[in-house]
């Protein structure tokens, strides 16, 4: 199986959480009671507050699968996970996958041994899986019959998007974001970033780098007057991971940064067919052929990308700036002109503006419980007080009076505590445990209430994205992997992923065409046309429910 999101704004494969890493904090609080209803049980629920204040005296252990093998973080030795066990009675038994995410997610499935509760991206085929197969609770019949609070901290319009032709609601989001947050928000981020090496950047005289010339000569520069790092090879050009479908500082960054549109007369368009994206590829070709572009992009892993961030070995990358806050605080330490800056990247030829996606309604991961969960009733209620303003808080902040304080009416979060998170986020994950170290039902628009902006060395290429973040979440298409138009998504996926490593390999720009006519042949084969008819169907139906028509 194989994610089954086809084109949209990139939804973040880089941990959420990171977008608190470094913010200081303010703001305030709210609470909610209200009339009581009986449950099938017999016992009386009040239905605006809270079930999971009746269970604090009541130990439980909840296995929870988080399917990111770099989720590493653990549950009972920080100062939230305590406070929130004190507070709910619920231990977690975090799972998460050793190898391949898809094959221990497909084998928890096919052997019927889904712990408790579960997290995964919103994309993943396995959601539709487990729905399919009965595997899992619908949300609200579990909040009709164990907690109505549900009702009250989930968002109404995120529950109506997420509810399935059955009426049921399965799945709820983390970071979820809507058309009206981005329009009622004026610091509302996107992750998409073109970065270069303060240092390297300055000194080759801050070149414009928006033009496939000014692009290509800066890199040449970069590489002449620094070959080496600290005695290593300079990189010139950096990259996401390149896998099986792709890469996506190649395809959806590069296509955003040239405003490459997601529609055209109505229809959803064949981005990578656009002559704009075409000269830039080419650009990148040539560099390849040139000794610029090097191998190890295509070949390394996350983690020997992570290594070489955090070594300053790039000179340049477009990448999502919520991964390099862990390597950029590193070289901050070392020396803060080494860090990595947000600048102005690709443009296409008219100079547009690029398009970068901010998050969408679908978020990035969605929670569901599975039915073998022995206590849903319990489920329903830890998933309700992680949703609550106060649930965020103490996820977000942390615990009063160590590690943040209410002066004048706002949430300060204490400097030793703020230091600790700008420098060794490992360090403070282990201790305090706040800043969003839990982020499987993060909202990044209620944390807005007490934040006033991110810390540097991460602020500035945070900021940076402001100007050009665009919601594009209506573009965002989801299709169902058994059947024919999700057959033809994964062939065609798989395709391309082979594809672009060619395109960027060619030796010449008749090879490049030659190569690139070949795959549109082989796509339509594959069922393309079906594919992007489905699109264009899918894209006007979620503008409709959005509103943005």
């Amino acid at each position: 199986m194989t994610k089954s999101f086809v084109f949209g704004s990139n939804r973040k494969i880089k941990i959420i959480a990171g977008l608190l890493a470094g913010i200081m904090l303010t703001g305030c609080g709210a609470s909610a009671t209200g009339q009581s209803q009986t449950t099938e049980k017999g016992t009386e629920v009040e239905a605006n507050a809270p079930a999971w204040q009746k269970y604090a005296d009541d130990p439980i252990t909840l296995d929870w699968y988080v399917n990111y093998s770099w989720f590493v973080t653990g549950w009972g030795e920080n100062l939230v996970s305590k406070k929130i066990t004190e507070e709910t009675g619920v231990s977690l038994n975090f799972i998460t996958p050793l190898g391949t995410e898809e094959e221990k997610l497909n084998a928890l499935i096919s052997s019927d041994t889904l712990p408790d509760v579960i997290t995964l991206g919103w994309w993943e085929p396995q959601y539709l899986d487990m729905i399919r197969n009965g595997q899992v609770y619908a949300l609200n019949e579990l909040a009709d019959q164990y907690d109505p609070y549900f009702y009250q901290v989930a968002d109404s319009q995120v529950v109506d998007w997420f509810t399935m032709p059955d009426g049921n609601v399965y799945g709820y989001p983390n970071s979820s974001i809507t058309p009206q947050d981005v329009e009622e928000n004026d610091n509302i981020t996107s992750n998409q970033t073109f970065l270069v090496r303060k240092d390297i950047y300055e000194a080759i005289g801050s070149p414009d780098m928006s033009t496939p010339e000014g692009f290509h000569n800066a890199v040449k520069k970069a590489a002449q007057m620094f070959p080496e790092v600290d005695g290593k090879d300079l990189i010139p050009v950096g990259a996401h991971v390149f896998n099986e479908t792709g890469c996506t500082s190649f395809d959806q960054y590069l296509l955003n940064f040239l405003a490459v549109p997601y529609e055209k007369d109505g229809q959803y368009y064949d981005r990578y067919s656009d002559p704009e994206y075409h000269i830039w590829l080419k650009m990148f070709r040539q560099m390849y052929q040139e000794g610029y572009l090097k191998d190890d992009i295509f070949v390394d892993s996350r983690i020997q990308t992570s290594e070489k961030l955090s070594e300053g070995r790039y000179f340049c990358l477009m990448y999502q700036w919520t991964d390099v806050q862990d390597q950029q605080k590193i070289l901050y330490s070392k020396d803060p002109n080494s860090i990595y800056i947000a600048v102005e990247g690709p443009r296409n030829s008219k100079r547009d503006d690029p398009i970068l996606a901010t998050g969408g309604i679908n978020g990035w991961t969605v929670t569901l419980v599975s039915k073998n969960c022995e206590h849903p009733e319990r489920a329903i209620a830890f998933i309700d007080y992680l949703l609550s303003e106060y649930g965020q808080m103490r996820t977000s902040l942390g615990v009063e009076g160590e590690t943040y304080d209410i002066i004048d009416g706002k949430y300060v979060v204490r400097p030793d505590v703020q230091k600790l998170l700008n420098t060794d986020r490992e360090k403070y994950d282990k201790l305090y445990g706040a800043a969003s170290t839990y982020w499987m039902l993060q909202d990044t628009i209620m944390e807005k209430k007490w934040t006033s902006g991110f810390q540097e060395p991460i602020k500035q290429m945070a900021d940076w994205t402001m100007q050009y973040a665009t919601y594009l979440g209506q573009y965002d298409i989801f299709v169902d992997s058994e059947s024919e138009v999700g057959l033809a998504k994964e062939r065609t996926d798989k395709l391309w992923g082979v594809t672009i490593k060619q395109l960027l390999l060619a030796e010449s720009d008749e090879e490049f065409d030659e190569i690139f006519e070949q795959y549109r042949k082989e796509r339509d084969k594959m069922g393309w046309s079906l594919l992007m008819e489905e699109s264009t169907r899918q894209m006007n139906e979620n503008k409709k429910r959005l509103g943005m028509e």
